[in-house]
């Protein structure tokens, strides 16, 4: 079973940055949309971006023009480049992948804390 393992996150200061990456632990054909995901204490989950195959992305209001997805089609990895952060950026975040074969996967969520 293919899954997907994120790496980054952590803890850092307002006005920092972090890269999320994504990766599939084997094999993925026919990959279509590539996005990231998050949830806050108390929060429902939230997309914060998505690209697709053709490298059209989509950004969530409350990240446009600070946060950059960005894919590797290759090796089916996926980056969330965050800039500006702020502490409402706070929360777990989750990277997602869905295929052409109606395949769905999730990774295992990872830690950003925003804190001076």
């Amino acid at each position: 079973q293919v899954q997907l393992v994120q790496s980054g996150g952590g803890l850092v200061q307002p006005g920092g940055s972090l890269r999320l990456s994504c990766a599939p632990s084997g094999t993925l054909f026919s990959v279509h949309t590539m996005g990231w995901y998050r949830q806050a204490p108390g929060k429902q989950r939230e997309m914060v971006a998505t690209i697709d195959n053709s490298g059209n992305t989509f950004y969530g209001d409350s990240v446009k023009g600070r946060f950059t997805i960005s894919r590797d089609s290759a090796k089916n990895t996926a980056y969330l480049q965050m800039n500006s952060l702020k502490s409402d950026d706070t929360a777990i975040y989750y990277c997602h992948t869905d295929t052409f074969l109606g395949r769905a996967y999730w990774g295992q969520g990872t830690q950003v804390t925003v804190s001076s």
